[in-house]
């Protein structure tokens, strides 16, 4: 459970960085209270989505690792059960 906090920890965090620094930039050009809030909402999704798919790429795998194994433990138990219950029945 871990991975999933950091990697989403970080993934918000590049969010915020992008959203304040698009929008600073933004209030930098055009004047402060020209920054349209939905261009800049989506210029920071996208800014912070590429950022993230190259610099979070380990604790990205570190996440699909965790999950996997969490799968193939409720795998392994669900035949166990089934394999119980199969032999009950007999």
């Amino acid at each position: 459970m871990k991975e999933f906090w950091v990697y989403t920890g970080l993934r918000v965090g590049m969010f915020v960085a992008s959203f304040a620094i698009v929008s600073g930039l933004w209030a930098l050009v055009a004047g402060r209270n020209q920054v349209p809030l939905v261009w800049a909402v989506v210029l920071a999704f996208l800014i912070s989505g590429v950022a993230s798919y190259r610099l979070l790429n380990g604790q990205r795998e570190a996440l699909a690792r965790r999950v996997g194994e969490r799968a193939e433990n409720a795998t392994r138990r669900f035949e166990e059960i089934k394999a119980k219950e199969d032999h009950d029945e007999d």
